[in-house]
């Protein structure tokens, strides 16, 4: 039986944002505090006892101590349940809640050769001692059985593949430590229990529906895909910031060539945005945004919704 924990819901930031005015970031902080989000991550187990978390926020902390099921085992004096980090990009939203992972327990992390190469660049990252993290390469269109710290198979099988999107932004203007040619930056991950064959997708940046996506997630039984934003100038638009989702390798909800229209039809089980942005409307339960995606089949997860398969 696969299980899936919706860790954090939100973009870059979470929700409410620290410095953020704008109508969702208020709501959030008075009236309306269930809309609070951390950001995007969530974890899987295949046994409930042994987890992997796909994406490490910067709230991984809060995320750790609000999900029991990653608590430390009673009477242990150091223990915890995570036995690795998949990661599928290198953002900051993605990375740096490896940070508070430091304090001795073993894990791999298991990413893309130019994440790694990010990850190698930046000094920081050596807290992670090499005595208790491994750093495992994973290749696009290449299955792995990630496994636990004891060498034991997890019974999870994922297979990555090339999402459209774009390296870090904090790499706009530099050379890539891994070099600029070549998929890796953005990954989607097709994740399976391999006892019962029960599978879903997780693409939590995409900014393209292409025909291959598209195959690729006709017919899953869930799909958790980017819903960064609902406009592509929604942040402009709000005055927010100067990008567009394009400009950021996001996807938009809506539009002609939006996540909704794009991946309708395809017979998806279950289809859950993730990587909200505090800037989109349908983060609102009254919206007629949020009634729009609803109706079109798709679910806006609060923290804490576990999903079994």
């Amino acid at each position: 039986m696969l299980r899936v924990v919706v860790l954090g819901a939100a973009a870059g930031g979470g929700v409410p944002q620290w410095n953020c005015g704008c109508p969702v970031c208020r709501a959030a902080r008075s009236e309306h505090p269930e809309l609070r989000s951390t950001q995007a991550s969530i974890a899987i187990s295949a046994d409930g006892e042994h987890w992997f978390l796909v994406n490490a926020s910067p709230d991984l902390r809060q995320q750790l101590i609000a999900t029991p099921q990653l608590h430390p085992k009673a009477g242990r004096l150091r223990h915890s349940p995570i036995s690795g980090v998949i990661l599928t990009n290198g953002e900051i939203d993605a990375v740096a809640g490896l940070l508070s992972m430091r304090e001795g327990s073993p894990f791999t992390i298991y990413a893309h050769g130019k994440v790694l190469a990010i990850l190698g660049d930046n000094s920081i990252f050596n807290v992670l001692s090499a005595k208790n993290v491994r750093r495992q390469p994973i290749e696009v269109d290449t299955s792995f059985e990630p496994t636990l710290p004891d060498g034991a198979p997890s019974g999870i099988e994922i297979l990555p593949f090339a999402a459209p999107g774009k390296s870090a932004w904090y790499l706009e203007g530099q050379a890539h430590p891994a070099g600029d040619t070549g998929a890796g930056d953005t990954l989607g991950l097709r994740i399976a229990d391999k006892a019962t064959g029960k599978f879903f997708h997780f693409l939590a940046a995409c900014a393209d529906v292409t025909d291959d996506l598209k195959s690729r997630l006709t017919g899953a039984p869930l799909v958790f895909f980017d819903g960064t934003v609902w406009r592509d100038d929604e942040l402009i638009v709000a005055g927010l910031g100067t990008k567009t989702g394009q400009g950021m390798g996001h996807i938009a909800m809506s539009g002609d060539r939006g996540a909704i229209e794009a991946l309708s039809g395809l017979g998806i089980g279950r289809k859950v945005f993730l990587h909200i942005n505090n800037s989109n409307p349908a983060l609102l339960q009254d919206s007629a945004e949020r009634q729009h995606a609803e109706r079109a089949g798709w679910q806006i997860p609060a923290d804490g919704t576990e999903i079994t398969l």
